[in-house]
Protein backbone atom coordinates (compact mmCIF):
# COMPACT_ATOMS: atom_id res chain seq x y z
CA UNK A 1 0.00 0.00 0.00
CA UNK A 2 1.28 3.67 -1.33
CA UNK A 3 1.72 6.13 1.67
CA UNK A 4 -1.34 8.65 1.80
CA UNK A 5 1.58 11.36 1.50
CA UNK A 6 2.37 10.28 -2.10
CA UNK A 7 -0.96 10.36 -3.23
CA UNK A 8 -1.63 14.11 -1.51
CA UNK A 9 1.18 14.67 -3.59
CA UNK A 10 -0.04 13.57 -6.74
CA UNK A 11 -3.37 14.82 -6.09
CA UNK A 12 -1.65 18.27 -6.51
CA UNK A 13 0.93 17.72 -8.82
CA UNK A 14 -1.82 16.13 -12.09
CA UNK A 15 -4.45 17.90 -11.54
CA UNK A 16 -8.01 15.53 -12.59
CA UNK A 17 -7.80 12.55 -14.77
CA UNK A 18 -4.37 11.35 -16.50
CA UNK A 19 -3.89 9.23 -18.77
CA UNK A 20 0.17 9.24 -18.32
CA UNK A 21 -0.69 8.42 -14.34
CA UNK A 22 -3.28 5.61 -14.90
CA UNK A 23 -0.79 4.19 -17.67
CA UNK A 24 1.90 3.93 -15.25
CA UNK A 25 -0.55 2.10 -12.07
CA UNK A 26 -1.92 -0.43 -14.63
CA UNK A 27 2.04 -1.41 -15.34
CA UNK A 28 2.55 -2.09 -11.86
CA UNK A 29 3.89 1.03 -10.36
CA UNK A 30 2.72 2.04 -7.31
CA UNK A 31 1.91 5.54 -5.42
CA UNK A 32 5.14 5.69 -3.54
CA UNK A 33 7.52 4.93 -6.63
CA UNK A 34 5.59 7.37 -9.37
CA UNK A 35 5.88 10.46 -6.17
CA UNK A 36 9.38 9.70 -6.58
CA UNK A 37 9.62 9.70 -9.89
CA UNK A 38 7.92 13.17 -10.40
CA UNK A 39 9.98 14.46 -8.01
CA UNK A 40 13.07 13.46 -9.41
CA UNK A 41 12.31 13.15 -12.81
CA UNK A 42 12.27 10.18 -14.01
CA UNK A 43 13.51 8.84 -17.46
CA UNK A 44 10.71 6.49 -17.32
CA UNK A 45 7.57 8.90 -16.38
CA UNK A 46 6.92 9.07 -20.21
CA UNK A 47 4.11 12.04 -20.83
CA UNK A 48 3.89 12.75 -16.79
CA UNK A 49 7.26 14.61 -16.89
CA UNK A 50 5.25 17.18 -19.54
CA UNK A 51 2.02 16.93 -16.89
CA UNK A 52 3.63 17.62 -14.09
CA UNK A 53 6.42 20.41 -15.21
CA UNK A 54 4.45 23.24 -13.66
CA UNK A 55 4.24 21.96 -10.04
CA UNK A 56 6.40 18.68 -9.76
CA UNK A 57 8.96 20.81 -7.49
CA UNK A 58 6.07 21.96 -5.20
CA UNK A 59 5.78 19.17 -2.55
CA UNK A 60 2.36 20.55 -0.24
CA UNK A 61 1.05 16.51 0.37
CA UNK A 62 1.50 16.85 4.14
CA UNK A 63 -0.22 20.60 4.33
CA UNK A 64 -2.67 19.71 1.88
CA UNK A 65 -4.22 16.85 4.08
CA UNK A 66 -3.97 18.70 7.11
CA UNK A 67 -5.96 21.63 5.22
CA UNK A 68 -8.39 19.42 4.29
CA UNK A 69 -8.76 17.16 7.86
CA UNK A 70 -9.69 21.00 8.88
CA UNK A 71 -12.48 20.91 6.80
CA UNK A 72 -13.86 17.64 7.24
CA UNK A 73 -12.59 16.21 4.10
CA UNK A 74 -10.05 12.56 4.07
CA UNK A 75 -8.18 11.54 1.19
CA UNK A 76 -9.33 8.62 -0.58
CA UNK A 77 -7.19 6.40 -3.32
CA UNK A 78 -7.76 3.38 -4.68
CA UNK A 79 -5.80 1.80 -1.85
CA UNK A 80 -9.05 3.09 0.72
CA UNK A 81 -11.29 0.75 1.43
CA UNK A 82 -13.95 3.25 0.36
CA UNK A 83 -13.11 3.36 -2.44
CA UNK A 84 -15.69 3.15 -5.32
CA UNK A 85 -14.41 0.67 -7.21
CA UNK A 86 -17.35 -1.41 -8.88
CA UNK A 87 -19.01 2.08 -10.10
CA UNK A 88 -15.33 2.93 -11.82
CA UNK A 89 -15.05 -0.31 -13.48
CA UNK A 90 -18.41 -0.03 -14.75
CA UNK A 91 -18.30 3.34 -16.28
CA UNK A 92 -15.33 3.61 -17.71
CA UNK A 93 -14.65 0.11 -18.65
CA UNK A 94 -17.33 0.49 -21.26
CA UNK A 95 -15.64 2.99 -23.16
CA UNK A 96 -14.13 1.48 -26.30
CA UNK A 97 -10.56 3.17 -25.94
CA UNK A 98 -9.08 5.70 -23.71
CA UNK A 99 -7.30 8.56 -25.50
CA UNK A 100 -8.07 11.53 -23.33
CA UNK A 101 -7.28 12.40 -19.79
CA UNK A 102 -11.37 13.10 -19.25
CA UNK A 103 -11.88 9.17 -20.27
CA UNK A 104 -10.07 8.14 -16.87
CA UNK A 105 -11.24 7.50 -14.13
CA UNK A 106 -9.98 9.72 -10.65
CA UNK A 107 -6.70 8.70 -9.14
CA UNK A 108 -7.53 10.36 -5.62
CA UNK A 109 -11.00 11.49 -4.28
CA UNK A 110 -11.00 14.16 -1.57
CA UNK A 111 -14.44 13.43 0.50
CA UNK A 112 -16.53 14.92 3.37
CA UNK A 113 -19.34 13.10 5.16
CA UNK A 114 -19.59 9.02 4.33
CA UNK A 115 -16.55 7.58 3.07
CA UNK A 116 -18.57 4.23 2.13
CA UNK A 117 -18.95 5.24 -1.49
CA UNK A 118 -19.63 2.02 -2.30
CA UNK A 119 -22.82 1.97 -0.56
CA UNK A 120 -23.79 5.09 -1.73
CA UNK A 121 -23.20 4.58 -5.96
CA UNK A 122 -24.91 0.97 -5.50
CA UNK A 123 -28.11 2.54 -6.13
CA UNK A 124 -27.89 5.83 -7.24
CA UNK A 125 -29.52 8.34 -9.47
CA UNK A 126 -27.48 11.51 -10.98
CA UNK A 127 -30.38 14.14 -11.12
CA UNK A 128 -29.06 17.12 -13.02
CA UNK A 129 -30.50 20.43 -15.22
CA UNK A 130 -29.95 23.96 -15.65
CA UNK A 131 -28.99 26.89 -13.28
CA UNK A 132 -32.28 29.01 -14.13
CA UNK A 133 -34.56 26.31 -13.18
CA UNK A 134 -38.34 27.45 -14.07
CA UNK A 135 -40.97 27.12 -11.66
CA UNK A 136 -42.07 23.65 -13.42
CA UNK A 137 -38.29 22.73 -13.53
CA UNK A 138 -38.73 22.73 -9.73
CA UNK A 139 -41.45 21.04 -9.09
CA UNK A 140 -40.63 18.14 -11.37
CA UNK A 141 -37.35 17.33 -9.56
CA UNK A 142 -38.54 18.03 -6.12
CA UNK A 143 -41.49 15.41 -7.02
CA UNK A 144 -39.20 12.81 -8.38
CA UNK A 145 -36.59 12.93 -6.33
CA UNK A 146 -39.22 12.77 -3.17
CA UNK A 147 -40.35 9.58 -5.23
CA UNK A 148 -36.55 8.32 -5.38
CA UNK A 149 -36.50 8.59 -2.14
CA UNK A 150 -39.18 6.28 -1.47
CA UNK A 151 -37.90 3.35 -3.66
CA UNK A 152 -33.85 4.04 -1.59
CA UNK A 153 -32.10 5.55 -4.30
CA UNK A 154 -29.22 7.65 -3.55
CA UNK A 155 -29.31 10.91 -4.96
CA UNK A 156 -26.22 12.69 -6.98
CA UNK A 157 -25.74 16.02 -8.36
CA UNK A 158 -23.42 18.43 -9.03
CA UNK A 159 -24.92 21.08 -5.89
CA UNK A 160 -24.85 24.10 -8.51
CA UNK A 161 -27.93 26.58 -7.77
CA UNK A 162 -31.42 25.81 -9.93
CA UNK A 163 -32.11 21.92 -10.82
CA UNK A 164 -29.23 20.44 -8.50
CA UNK A 165 -29.87 22.49 -5.18
CA UNK A 166 -33.43 20.92 -5.67
CA UNK A 167 -32.18 17.98 -6.02
CA UNK A 168 -30.01 18.08 -2.91
CA UNK A 169 -32.74 19.56 -1.01
CA UNK A 170 -35.52 17.34 -1.65
CA UNK A 171 -33.52 14.40 -0.83
CA UNK A 172 -32.49 15.66 2.14
CA UNK A 173 -36.35 16.10 2.76
CA UNK A 174 -36.88 12.55 2.15
CA UNK A 175 -34.68 11.13 3.95
CA UNK A 176 -32.46 9.62 1.75
CA UNK A 177 -28.87 9.91 0.91
CA UNK A 178 -27.56 12.81 -1.36
CA UNK A 179 -24.06 13.21 -2.84
CA UNK A 180 -22.66 16.51 -4.03
CA UNK A 181 -19.86 16.27 -7.06
CA UNK A 182 -17.51 19.48 -6.75
CA UNK A 183 -15.78 21.13 -9.16
CA UNK A 184 -13.27 22.74 -6.74
CA UNK A 185 -11.35 21.87 -4.30
CA UNK A 186 -11.59 20.06 -1.09
CA UNK A 187 -12.97 22.85 2.04
CA UNK A 188 -13.83 25.53 -0.93
CA UNK A 189 -17.96 25.74 -1.53
CA UNK A 190 -19.05 26.98 -4.52
CA UNK A 191 -21.56 28.32 -5.00
CA UNK A 192 -21.45 30.26 -1.50
CA UNK A 193 -25.06 30.42 -0.94
CA UNK A 194 -24.82 26.55 -0.67
CA UNK A 195 -22.90 25.93 2.35
CA UNK A 196 -25.40 25.44 4.39
CA UNK A 197 -26.42 23.13 2.21
CA UNK A 198 -23.42 21.30 2.09
CA UNK A 199 -23.08 21.59 5.84
CA UNK A 200 -26.58 19.28 6.04
CA UNK A 201 -25.32 16.96 3.27
CA UNK A 202 -22.25 15.48 5.16
CA UNK A 203 -24.25 15.54 8.63
CA UNK A 204 -27.13 13.77 7.14
CA UNK A 205 -25.46 10.61 5.97
CA UNK A 206 -24.38 11.98 2.26
CA UNK A 207 -20.88 12.92 0.69
CA UNK A 208 -19.01 15.71 -0.54
CA UNK A 209 -16.76 14.22 -2.98
CA UNK A 210 -14.00 16.63 -5.24
CA UNK A 211 -10.96 15.06 -7.59
CA UNK A 212 -9.01 18.57 -6.55
CA UNK A 213 -6.71 19.30 -3.69
CA UNK A 214 -7.84 22.26 -1.10
CA UNK A 215 -8.27 25.82 -2.38
CA UNK A 216 -8.75 24.66 -5.67
CA UNK A 217 -11.14 27.36 -7.53
CA UNK A 218 -13.99 26.34 -9.27
CA UNK A 219 -13.09 27.48 -13.07
CA UNK A 220 -15.16 26.63 -16.41
CA UNK A 221 -13.21 23.64 -17.33
CA UNK A 222 -13.32 21.86 -13.62
CA UNK A 223 -17.03 21.65 -14.48
CA UNK A 224 -16.74 19.94 -17.75
CA UNK A 225 -14.67 16.95 -15.94
CA UNK A 226 -16.83 17.02 -12.88
CA UNK A 227 -19.69 16.19 -15.16
CA UNK A 228 -18.01 12.46 -16.04
CA UNK A 229 -17.97 11.73 -12.48
CA UNK A 230 -21.54 12.64 -11.63
CA UNK A 231 -22.47 10.01 -14.59
CA UNK A 232 -19.97 7.38 -14.02
CA UNK A 233 -21.32 7.04 -10.17
CA UNK A 234 -24.87 6.50 -11.22
CA UNK A 235 -26.49 3.76 -12.44
CA UNK A 236 -28.86 6.01 -14.18
CA UNK A 237 -28.68 9.66 -15.30
CA UNK A 238 -31.90 12.13 -15.06
CA UNK A 239 -32.03 15.27 -16.89
CA UNK A 240 -34.79 17.66 -16.05
CA UNK A 241 -34.79 20.87 -17.27
CA UNK A 242 -31.73 21.49 -19.56
CA UNK A 243 -31.56 24.35 -22.30
CA UNK A 244 -30.00 24.02 -26.01
CA UNK A 245 -26.29 24.38 -24.76
CA UNK A 246 -26.67 23.63 -21.11
CA UNK A 247 -24.21 21.82 -19.48
CA UNK A 248 -26.11 19.27 -18.38
CA UNK A 249 -26.35 17.41 -21.72
CA UNK A 250 -22.45 17.31 -21.29
CA UNK A 251 -23.49 14.94 -18.04
CA UNK A 252 -26.17 12.97 -20.14
CA UNK A 253 -22.85 12.30 -23.24
CA UNK A 254 -21.16 10.86 -20.65
CA UNK A 255 -23.58 8.20 -19.17
CA UNK A 256 -24.48 7.71 -22.72
CA UNK A 257 -20.86 6.75 -23.08
CA UNK A 258 -20.40 5.07 -19.63
CA UNK A 259 -23.81 2.59 -20.94
CA UNK A 260 -25.55 3.90 -18.23
CA UNK A 261 -29.63 4.50 -17.96
CA UNK A 262 -30.34 7.55 -18.97
CA UNK A 263 -33.64 9.61 -18.74
CA UNK A 264 -35.17 13.05 -19.45
CA UNK A 265 -38.35 15.16 -17.99
CA UNK A 266 -40.10 16.15 -21.29
CA UNK A 267 -40.96 20.24 -21.02
CA UNK A 268 -43.51 22.81 -22.51
CA UNK A 269 -42.34 22.95 -26.30
CA UNK A 270 -42.42 26.69 -25.70
CA UNK A 271 -39.73 26.70 -22.88
CA UNK A 272 -36.16 27.56 -24.01
CA UNK A 273 -35.06 25.75 -20.86
CA UNK A 274 -36.59 22.57 -21.86
CA UNK A 275 -35.30 22.58 -25.19
CA UNK A 276 -32.43 20.19 -24.72
CA UNK A 277 -34.35 17.91 -22.60
CA UNK A 278 -37.10 17.41 -25.20
CA UNK A 279 -34.54 16.97 -28.42
CA UNK A 280 -32.61 14.27 -25.90
CA UNK A 281 -35.99 12.28 -26.18
CA UNK A 282 -35.94 13.26 -29.61
CA UNK A 283 -32.85 12.12 -30.34
CA UNK A 284 -32.88 9.03 -28.88
CA UNK A 285 -29.93 10.22 -26.18
CA UNK A 286 -32.48 9.36 -23.20
CA UNK A 287 -35.30 7.83 -22.40
CA UNK A 288 -38.78 9.93 -21.51
CA UNK A 289 -39.69 9.50 -17.86
CA UNK A 290 -43.05 10.57 -16.22
CA UNK A 291 -42.42 9.74 -12.60
CA UNK A 292 -40.26 8.19 -9.75
CA UNK A 293 -41.81 4.67 -10.58
CA UNK A 294 -40.60 4.94 -14.32
CA UNK A 295 -37.20 5.43 -13.19
CA UNK A 296 -37.19 2.85 -10.84
CA UNK A 297 -38.69 0.68 -13.60
CA UNK A 298 -35.83 1.49 -15.89
CA UNK A 299 -33.28 0.87 -13.37
CA UNK A 300 -34.69 -2.44 -12.09
CA UNK A 301 -34.00 -5.59 -13.85
CA UNK A 302 -36.46 -6.44 -16.09
CA UNK A 303 -39.94 -7.96 -15.17
CA UNK A 304 -39.15 -7.09 -11.54
CA UNK A 305 -40.88 -3.60 -11.48
CA UNK A 306 -44.29 -2.56 -13.49
CA UNK A 307 -44.59 1.74 -13.72
CA UNK A 308 -47.85 1.58 -15.95
CA UNK A 309 -49.05 -1.13 -12.82
CA UNK A 310 -48.62 1.41 -10.57
CA UNK A 311 -50.52 4.37 -13.12
CA UNK A 312 -53.24 1.86 -13.32
CA UNK A 313 -53.64 2.18 -9.47
CA UNK A 314 -52.92 5.60 -9.07
CA UNK A 315 -55.51 6.88 -11.54
CA UNK A 316 -58.45 4.26 -10.95
CA UNK A 317 -60.88 4.63 -14.12
CA UNK A 318 -64.15 6.50 -12.53
CA UNK A 319 -67.61 3.96 -12.86
CA UNK A 320 -68.45 6.02 -15.95
CA UNK A 321 -65.35 5.08 -17.73
CA UNK A 322 -65.67 1.39 -16.77
CA UNK A 323 -68.37 1.01 -19.09
CA UNK A 324 -68.95 -0.90 -22.28
CA UNK A 325 -69.70 0.38 -25.29
CA UNK A 326 -73.64 -0.13 -25.59
CA UNK A 327 -73.71 0.88 -21.54
CA UNK A 328 -72.52 4.74 -22.53
CA UNK A 329 -75.16 4.39 -26.02
CA UNK A 330 -77.52 3.64 -22.78
CA UNK A 331 -76.48 6.34 -20.60
CA UNK A 332 -76.33 8.71 -23.15
CA UNK A 333 -79.45 8.71 -24.04
CA UNK A 334 -80.74 9.59 -20.74
CA UNK A 335 -80.97 13.76 -20.24
CA UNK A 336 -78.11 15.55 -17.66
CA UNK A 337 -78.81 15.43 -13.93
CA UNK A 338 -80.92 17.18 -12.91
CA UNK A 339 -82.97 17.37 -16.29
CA UNK A 340 -85.85 15.08 -15.85
CA UNK A 341 -85.84 11.46 -16.72
CA UNK A 342 -86.82 9.10 -19.91
CA UNK A 343 -88.98 6.40 -20.65
CA UNK A 344 -87.48 2.78 -21.63
CA UNK A 345 -88.70 2.98 -25.21
CA UNK A 346 -87.81 6.77 -25.97
CA UNK A 347 -84.52 5.44 -24.22
CA UNK A 348 -84.26 2.94 -26.86
CA UNK A 349 -85.35 4.75 -29.89
CA UNK A 350 -82.37 7.61 -28.80
CA UNK A 351 -79.76 5.21 -28.46
CA UNK A 352 -80.46 2.93 -31.40
CA UNK A 353 -80.89 -0.36 -29.51
CA UNK A 354 -84.04 -2.73 -29.14
CA UNK A 355 -86.27 -2.51 -26.25
CA UNK A 356 -85.53 -5.67 -24.21
CA UNK A 357 -81.79 -4.67 -24.38
CA UNK A 358 -82.31 -1.61 -23.55
CA UNK A 359 -83.98 -2.26 -20.60
CA UNK A 360 -81.47 -4.97 -19.75
CA UNK A 361 -78.79 -2.75 -19.65
CA UNK A 362 -80.18 0.35 -17.54
CA UNK A 363 -81.46 -2.34 -14.58
CA UNK A 364 -77.27 -3.55 -14.73
CA UNK A 365 -76.45 0.48 -14.51
CA UNK A 366 -79.23 0.96 -11.85
CA UNK A 367 -77.00 -1.90 -9.86
CA UNK A 368 -73.85 0.22 -10.40
CA UNK A 369 -75.85 3.31 -8.43
CA UNK A 370 -75.09 5.21 -12.31
CA UNK A 371 -78.87 5.64 -12.66
CA UNK A 372 -82.47 5.36 -11.12
CA UNK A 373 -86.24 4.57 -11.91
CA UNK A 374 -88.91 6.56 -11.04
CA UNK A 375 -91.91 5.33 -11.61
CA UNK A 376 -91.40 4.57 -15.88
CA UNK A 377 -88.80 7.16 -15.78
CA UNK A 378 -85.26 6.55 -15.64
CA UNK A 379 -82.58 8.97 -14.61
CA UNK A 380 -78.97 9.83 -14.26
CA UNK A 381 -77.37 10.00 -11.06
CA UNK A 382 -74.16 10.53 -11.63
CA UNK A 383 -72.63 13.99 -14.19
CA UNK A 384 -70.64 13.17 -16.73
CA UNK A 385 -67.20 14.70 -16.40
CA UNK A 386 -67.47 18.79 -17.98
CA UNK A 387 -71.18 18.30 -18.30
CA UNK A 388 -71.86 20.71 -15.92
CA UNK A 389 -69.17 23.01 -17.76
CA UNK A 390 -70.65 22.52 -21.33
CA UNK A 391 -74.09 23.66 -20.18
CA UNK A 392 -73.05 26.78 -18.75
CA UNK A 393 -71.66 28.04 -21.72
Amino acid sequence: MSSIESWAYLSRAIEGPSVHLQALLRAGRDADEIAHGVRTRASWLGGLTRQTEARYATNRAVADLEEAQKHGYTLLTPDSAGWPTAALQTSFGALESISTDAECPPHALWVRGSRDLPGLFERSVGVVGTRAATAYGHQATANLVDGLGGHRYTVISGGAMGIDTVAHDAALAASTPTVAIAACGAGVSYPRRNERLFERIAQQGGSLVTEYPPGVTPDRHRFLTRNRLIAAFSTGTLIVEAAFRSGALNTLKWANAFGRQTMSVPGPITSPESLGTNLAIVNRQATMVLSADHIHELLSKVGHVDAQLALEFEHAPTPLQQLSHNELRVYDSLPPVGEGGREAERVAEVAGMSVGLTVHLLLDLQKRNLVQREGRQWKRTVERAGEKAEAQL
